[in-house]
């Protein structure tokens, strides 16, 4: 032992013959073989096969070494590979520790063996991956793992996370298991993802609706990507048998396309339901395309600059909303104030600490910060859909100095807070507009800040989206909705949930609206927030016109835009793409 040393690794010869290799970590030096000698590594070697058959036979399984050692193992396992396949034999060795490579003069001294592939990805995530690519190529035989034991002394959480991911698909043989025919039975069967968000819950009624078989596999954050997670699918793939998957707004998927890969190999589709900017979230997974992946987007406006990322399968899938939820029998809410007596309401975030929050989290250059809220504000009027359009176009100065900023978390958080500044500065004018009609404004604590108090109008704090606003939309004689800037074509949820209750909607034009419902007859659109306080006043001085436009929304939901609707749109495009 020797305290202080650096980190490295040098060799030892006697004879000219490499005796040992002398490795230092953290202060401690060790010897790899010590006095057992070459031994010492063939010992955990298993026993050999029976005699090599003649001629070779394929292999069956793809060996991977973790931790090469001093060569002598690998040397052994080369050597009975061959005899047994032949030259086209393929063995994996997975090593990182580049020192003990160098002093032991690996992998230069086995670079006759092109079936030989060494990885010396640093992270257990980037190794699993590379792993998995070659398993692929090699038409997905399973793992047979083999650990060096000094290496697990060397770095445990590594190597083993290794051994047991190799492991975990050996044990469950999943590459025969998991060959069955897709979409064989009547209705398809799915295997839900999610990292925990809202819309799984409506997912999953709407499964139960259908008769579609349905498996939640949660996943928590930071998990994509190890051994247990992979251990985790294979045996949902395994027992459940699963058509394709299902995530929302690509929850569960890692940037590291690991599970990009993992699924295309047991060529189970994947499908990604977007409700939010997708560009915001795929920005994030770079070079991850995948034939074995479809898209589906609420904003059809999203449907071209998607699959200019390379996705060969994206289509429009919008909202919808869970008519067994928002029904017009639901009871009041009881903590409505009196003195509203039911005429018009908005439910929406002020986005004001959003915004604060976005400012402060993200690490930006005061040039950028300077003029954000008047960029904002030229984004919010402009006919541009993304961001970076508008940016192009209307301020190239601020585009460079996003696009220097090194790095894409920063750059995206520029873009999320320049959009919620705009939905802010948007949806502040649309309230104003009908103030003089004393609405009742829902929502956080952000708007007493904007509007002031004292004011005709009334506050009520934020209600929970499936007890409270199912009881809040009867209620109203007319609803108010002014759509987010990230959608500026699409339409958001309460479009669906308020008609679903036979309630009156009132909500700014959107493209997309014209073909969902019948402006005029089922639907009422402002075009601009002066236009929004005249209908807002016509509408609650006709309440015939209401209930006959509020009843022939309804009619349209039920018939049109259920989450079963939606959810049986979906598999049956995922049955014509994948069957």
């Amino acid at each position: 032992m020797s305290a202080g040393a650096a980190d490295g690794a040098r060799a030892l010869w006697s004879g000219g013959v490499l005796a040992d290799i002398q490795v230092t970590r953290a202060g401690r030096t060790l010897l790899l073989l010590g006095r057992a000698g070459p031994e010492r590594e063939l010992a955990f070697l298993p026993p050999p096969d029976p005699p090599p058959p003649d001629p070779p036979v394929p292999q069956t399984s793809l060996p991977v070494l973790l931790g090469a050692g001093a060569g002598h193992a690998l040397a052994e396992w080369i050597s009975r590979l061959l005899a047994r396949h032949g030259p086209s034999f393929r063995l994996l060795v997975v090593d990182k520790e580049r020192d003990i490579l160098d002093a032991g003069g690996l992998p230069a001294r086995f670079a006759a063996h092109p079936g030989l592939a060494w990885i010396e990805e640093r992270s257990p995530r980037a190794a699993l991956k590379a792993l998995t690519r070659i398993q692929t190529e090699c038409g997905g035989p399973p793992f047979q793992p083999l650990v060096h034991p000094f290496y697990l002394r060397l770095d445990r959480a590594f190597y083993g996370e290794l051994d047991r991911a190799c492991r975990a698909s050996s044990r469950a043989d999943f590459w025969s298991r998991t060959r069955y025919r897709r979409f064989a039975g009547p209705s398809p069967r799915l295997l839900l993802l999610t990292s925990s968000y809202f819309l799984m819950g409506e997912v999953i009624a709407a499964c139960r609706r259908l008769g579609l078989e349905q498996l939640l596999l949660q996943v928590p954050k930071g998990e994509v990507g190890q051994g247990a997670f992979v251990e985790r699918i294979l045996a949902a793939v395994v027992d459940f048998r699963p058509d394709f998957a299902l995530t929302i707004n690509h929850l569960g998927v890692d940037r590291e396309g690991v599970l990009t890969d993992l699924l295309g190999r047991l060529r189970l589709p994947l499908a990604s339901w977007f409700v939010d900017n997708p560009h915001l979230v795929l920005s994030l997974y770079d070079g991850l395309v995948s034939p074995w992946i479809t898209l589906f987007t609420w904003d059809a406006d999203n449907l071209e600059s998607l699959r200019a990322l390379g996705f060969e399968h994206v289509f429009y899938l919008p909202l919808g909303t869970d008519a067994r939820r928002f029904t017009p029998e639901a009871a009041p809410l009881p903590s409505l104030p009196p003195a509203w007596s039911g005429a018009i309401s908005f439910v929406g975030n002020s986005m004001l600490e959003k915004v604060d929050v976005r400012r402060n989290r993200v690490r930006l250059p005061e040039a950028l910060m300077r003029d954000y809220q008047a960029v904002a504000a030229g984004f919010a009027a402009s006919e541009h859909r993304s961001v970076r359009a508008f940016l192009r176009e209307f301020r190239p100065d601020v585009l460079d100095l996003l696009d220097g900023l090194g790095r894409m978390e920063d750059s995206l958080g520029y873009e999320v807070m320049l959009t919620w500044e705009a939905t802010r500065q948007y949806r502040l004018q649309c309230v104003r507009s009908i103030l003089p009609l004393a609405p009742l404004i829902v929502g956080d604590k952000g708007w007493r800040r904007l509007l002031g108090e004292g004011g005709s109008w009334l506050y009520h704090p934020e209600v929970s989206y499936y007890d409270d606003l199912p009881r809040l939309y009867p209620a109203s004689a007319v609803n108010f909705n002014c759509t987010s800037k990230q959608m500026k074509g699409a339409v958001n949820q309460r479009v669906f949930d308020v008609p679903a209750s036979r309630s009156f909607l009132l909500t700014d034009y959107r493209a997309q609206l014209e073909n969902l419902f019948e402006p005029g007859r089922e639907v009422c659109c402002f075009h601009s927030p002066e236009e929004a306080l005249d209908l807002a006043g016509r509408y609650l001085a006709a309440p015939g016109e209401r209930r006959a436009i509020a009843a022939a929304a309804r009619r349209r939901v039920l018939a049109e835009h259920t989450y079963e609707h939606r959810l049986s749109a979906l598999a049956e495009k995922m049955r014509a793409l994948y069957a």
